[in-house]
């Protein structure tokens, strides 16, 4: 049993996108109509929303906050409080700006209200690190605490791609030494792992795309629980050896935390084994300290005190600042380590992990070979990690950075996902002839890997991906593997069944942009199953293609056709993927639909499906594509048609407008 005691802080919480809008409602929730409005010129853009969201509730303004909060300019800000009897502090910006509202609210005790730009995490903390005669020191208290904390989404949106990767490690900072606090409980380790989950995935994203709002909502969500931690438990290492170089050699804040914690988790990890492990697992890496100066590398972080600024002569001196003040720690610190370990940041050195901290690569509970000990596991998990980075290394001089990064991310993944599950030879050369069969049973009309893909979940999560980047637009739904280029050409009216036996069905699409306008000249592929399931290129026994065509809209963004009504139909499990599905009794159905491609002048291209209102195995799709916003009415009608068809009996009737994005609206390609 673990006994353990946890303290929650009363801070109020509001997250989301556009939530600046509330602002003022939560300042006179406070209790307050004074407020002095705390920024830096690089936040005037979300400083100025502000302003205009509190309105003639702001009585002064104050942007000289400065890193590491030197005392001399909060006692500049405090005369500028009293001057105008300010009664709530209300800080936009990162780290330095809720750093001087901290220092403030501990002098004045007045209520504090953060916006925080960055992912630094300290504006849900009780402590506060401030500067004086080039020592910086902290102090924690209830009254640092900030009373409500607004995160709104929209304010990170323009955070440089440098700066947000070294905030976003700076926070998860915050948790990595929360797992290894003496204050350590199942509550913080929760919300660390789940920071560094996070973080470990959004950062790869933003990196690719800057203006990903998923990936920058993840990761201000990440610096919140990072920040949570941060202000529960103690700190260690890392910590005491930022705010050493920062206050005594004015090293950039973010920048320090992100250079020197791969080196602080290597000083510890032969005394923090577990912790270690279960960091590496939220990284999904086979070792925690050279994942994450791994996952910096690829982001394009900094990785060296020496490009910071830090001359080499300090390094002793920093040293043995850092182990003058006694505090708690995994591992004992020793002047000659801290300096060693400050050498390898210094140098920019990739972490090693000694053989003590590296984690059994054997799966718990099975028993271990005869002759197989503790120190065999760690030799073992030693050598993988060595292959890992030699393999990693190869693709240095790709010359397209995406390339590298996909590469390298790819192999550290796959080798975790070997030595986590102790793969055997065996299940190795299964896997290899599953993947071989995979792909000698595609041809031009069947695509076994793309089946995979989708039963596997992967395509719909690529979908998923790139639909969060213009989400208001009509939801995106997988391609699926029986997509022909080039279409027939089909006229407005026209049947794309040409015959076919089934349900008669009038579409009547329209096609507009996000704001509402027809879009003109689109190019509208349609394509779908017979009322046994089967497409077109499944049968050879017919002549051309059939359910399927190429239309395009009018001057009013519209198109008519008629089609069939889509049933329920099995994915081919006759191959591979199928005897996948079969030994985990999986069933191999797709609910019934109909698939668009829409494509126009500048505009995003959009594939999607539209599903059978009330069908079959609309909670179970075995290609995970069903979506909310694409489960329509396909409504039953009897007499009279749109267009003075002839229908014996019912038909159905489909209307549904499309929005696409305009190519501005979202990410570059």
């Amino acid at each position: 049993m673990r006994n353990f005691v946890y303290t929650s802080h009363p801070s109020r919480i509001i997250f989301g996108t556009g939530t600046v809008s509330q602002v003022r409602d939560e300042v006179e929730r406070l209790g307050c109509s004074r407020v002095l409005l705390l920024s830096t010129p690089p936040v005037a853009k979300a400083a100025a929303q502000v302003r205009d969201v509190l309105g003639d509730v702001v009585v002064a303004e104050f942007e000289g906050a400065a890193m590491h909060t030197p005392v001399d300019v909060t006692e500049r800000a405090l005369d500028v409080l009293r001057e105008h009897s300010a009664d709530c502090l209300v800080a936009v910006g990162g780290g330095s700006t809720t750093g001087l509202a901290k220092a403030l609210a501990f002098r004045t005790d007045l209520p504090q209200l953060i916006l925080p730009t960055t992912y630094a995490g300290s504006e849900v903390t009780p402590v506060l690190g401030e500067t004086q005669n080039g020592r910086k020191t902290t102090v924690s208290s209830p009254a640092i605490l900030p009373e409500t904390v607004v995160y709104d989404v929209e304010f990170t949106r323009d955070l440089p791609v440098g700066m947000s990767v070294t905030s976003a490690v700076n926070a998860m900072a915050h948790a990595v030494e929360a797992l290894y606090a003496p204050q350590a409980n199942p509550v913080i380790d929760a919300m660390a792992l789940d920071a560094i989950a996070l973080t470990a995935r959004a950062l790869p994203a933003l990196v690719a795309e800057p203006s990903d709002t998923a990936a920058r909502a993840d990761l201000l969500h990440a610096a919140w629980l990072a920040g949570t931690c941060l202000g529960s438990v103690g700190m260690g290492l890392h910590h005491k050896l930022c705010h050493t170089l920062g206050g005594t050699f004015d090293l950039a804040h973010a920048g320090t935390h992100t250079v020197i914690l791969p080196h602080a988790m290597a000083y510890n990890a032969p005394a923090a084994g577990d912790v270690m492990s279960r960091i590496a697992g939220a990284l999904g890496v086979p070792d925690a300290p050279s994942g994450m100066f791994d996952l910096i590398t690829s982001a394009g972080g900094p990785t060296s005190l020496r490009e910071l600024g830090m001359a080499e002569a300090d390094l002793p001196q920093a040293a043995r600042l850092a182990v003058a003040t006694p505090y708690p720690n995994p591992r004992e610190l020793t002047s000659p380590g801290i300096e060693s370990l400050l050498r390898d940041a210094w140098e920019g050195r990739r972490p090693t992990v000694p053989a003590a901290s590296a984690p059994a690569t054997r799966t718990p509970g099975t028993p271990a070979p005869a002759g197989h000990t503790a120190a065999s596991d760690a030799s073992d998990a030693s050598d993988v990690e060595r292959l890992t980075a030699q393999v990693v290394a190869s693709f240095a001089n790709a010359p397209d950075p995406r390339v590298r990064q996909l590469l390298s991310d790819l192999v550290r993944h796959l080798h975790h996902f070997v030595t986590s599950n102790d793969v055997t030879d065996s299940e190795w050369q299964h896997a290899i002839d599953f993947l071989t069969r995979t792909g000698q049973i595609c041809t031009s009309t069947r695509q076994e890997f793309v089946l995979l893909s989708d039963t596997l979940g992967v395509s719909s999560v690529v979908d998923l991906l790139t639909h969060s980047r213009t989400p208001q637009t009509t939801p995106s739904a997988v391609l699926g593997p029986f997509y022909t280029d080039g279409p027939p050409e089909t006229a407005q009216g026209a049947d794309i069944s040409q015959g076919v036996a089934g349900t008669p069905l009038w579409a009547d699409i329209r096609i507009t942009d996000t704001d509402g306008r027809p879009v003109p000249d689109a190019v509208v592929d349609v394509w779908q199953a017979n009322k046994d399931g089967f497409y077109d290129i499944q049968l050879p026994e017919l002549e051309g293609p059939v359910l399927r065509g190429r239309l395009r809209t009018d001057e009013q963004g519209r198109l008519r056709f008629w089609t069939i009504l889509p049933a329920e139909y099995p994915i081919p499990d006759d191959g591979p993927v199928g005897q996948m599905l079969q030994a985990v009794n999986r069933h191999p159905y797709r609910a019934p639909h109909v698939h668009f491609m829409i494509s126009a002048a500048g505009h995003q291209r959009l594939v999607t499906q539209l599903f059978v209102k009330g069908g079959h195995y609309l909670d179970s799709d075995s290609v995970f594509g069903v979506k909310d916003g694409l489960i329509v009415d396909f409504t039953p009608q009897v007499g009279p048609t749109p267009d003075g068809r002839a229908v014996d009996g019912e038909w159905r009737s489909l209307q549904f407008t499309f929005s696409i994005a305009r190519l501005a609206d979202g990410p570059a390609h």
